[in-house]
């Protein structure tokens, strides 16, 4: 059997990485919210990946029915790193997102979802607390606490 390591990552899920049969280094990243970032990471460098593959807790499901490996619910649920309710999420927000130009205040981003961006790191900068008026440029990383679904639902209001 394949080796596993396993690295905690705080506020994020947990990183799991191998090397396959032909030398190829891979990782998952499983987040708390139950989306997985499959990695497959660069030869020459180890620190870089090549490939990024973004799977929901859906599409990871169906991944391992076709694969044929079976549920292990015990693991999903360890990876739930909760705290009396509350996880932490760090989210990049891309060029795309509608918040790029607007302040915290002008999405109302508590109110609407329940949970709060507690930092956000902004040109290698890191901005604590960040007031209403701290306004979001493209590929700000917000730092949120909040319930699973309040982070879920803050994550499609940073990302659309």
């Amino acid at each position: 059997m394949t080796e596993v390591r396993e690295t905690k990552l705080p506020g994020v899920g947990v990183r799991y990485e191998f090397t396959t049969d032909v030398g190829q280094d891979m990782g998952v990243i499983v987040h708390h919210d139950g989306r997985r970032e499959v990695l497959v990471y660069d030869g020459p460098d180890p620190d870089s990946c090549s490939s990024i593959v973004n799977l929901s807790e859906a599409d990871t499901q169906t991944l391992g029915e076709i694969l044929g490996v079976s549920h292990v619910t015990e693991t999903v649920a360890a990876v739930r790193h909760e705290i009396e309710g509350l996880a932490i999420e760090w989210m990049e927000l891309s060029s795309g997102s509608s918040a790029i130009g607007a302040t915290i205040g002008d999405g109302a981003y508590r109110t609407e979802t329940g949970a709060s961006v507690v930092a956000v790191i902004q040109g290698g900068r890191t901005v604590p607390a960040p007031g209403p008026d701290f306004t979001f440029s493209a590929g700000d990383v917000a730092v949120a606490v909040g319930t699973l679904d309040g982070l879920a639902a803050l994550r499609t209001l940073l990302s659309s």
